[in-house]
């Protein structure tokens, strides 16, 4: 998956599997990291329950302002 990719969604919330695919990393990274350190992700996310859900807007302003 691509920012394009991204950008070109209809939904309001991506999956850590869909993140991990534009920063080149393992989605239980961006998991992991939203437990054990959120601050330094980089981005807004919201936990429900055990998961992990990311504002697609929100990624796509931080893609865009920090690369």
């Amino acid at each position: 998956m691509t920012l394009k990719d991204i950008i070109a969604m209809n939904k309001d919330f991506l999956t850590p599997a869909e993140v991990a695919g534009v920063l080149n990393c393992a989605p239980q990274l961006i998991r992991s990291q939203a437990v054990e350190n959120p601050a330094l992700l980089g981005f807004h996310f919201c936990k429900v329950g055990n998961r992990i859900k990311i504002p697609r807007e929100s990624f796509i302003r931080w893609m865009q302002e920090s690369h």
